[in-house]
């Protein structure tokens, strides 16, 4: 079932179809709010929105992802509709999102990257856990740019090394 109503669409203040948009507004609206722009490594989306007055962000992406942040060794895993509501340094009431702990799968629902800035940010389950990261362990070069100023096949080969590695679930 999707949270994401007729109701809520019809006092979006943004909506996007398709990938390259929908990954290039959702990267400035986690840098625009203090976020790291690599929290949402969502690939093949299809919708994204944006309420500004209350703050409810969605995406919707074709299937189910994982990635496995690798400066931390985290394994994460994306629904097919990621919602939240996100605010200044703050992602809460998250939803499709889970973590790998141990042998279980934990799901998160809140995101805060301290205020001051301390280079922290914290992963809040809704159980109550919590842990806390460098915040570089989740911003990414824009691969794209790179690959785009490319003038030979070494280079692109060399981006291609960088990027973050995404698997299929």
């Amino acid at each position: 079932m999707s949270l994401v109503t007729e109701e809520i669409k019809a006092s979006a203040s943004e909506i996007y179809h398709g990938d390259a948009i929908c990954q290039e507004k959702s990267k400035f609206l986690l840098t625009e709010m203090g976020l790291p722009n690599g929290l949402l490594p969502l690939e093949d989306i299809e919708e994204c929105g944006y309420v500004k007055d209350t703050g409810f962000v969605w995406l919707k992406q074709k299937k189910q992802k994982a990635h496995k942040f690798e400066k931390i060794g985290k394994l994460v895993s994306y629904g097919t509709e990621v919602t939240a509501i996100i605010d200044k340094f703050k992602i809460k009431k998250l939803t499709g999102v889970k973590t790998k702990e141990l042998l279980m799968w934990i799901t998160l629902g809140e995101i805060t990257v301290d205020d001051p800035p301390t280079g922290k940010i914290t992963f809040a389950a809704t159980s109550g856990l919590y842990r806390t990261f460098p915040v570089s362990a989740f911003h990414v070069e824009d691969v794209k740019k790179d690959v785009d100023l490319a003038k030979d096949g070494k280079v692109v080969e060399e981006v291609k090394k960088e990027a973050p590695q995404v698997k299929e679930v």
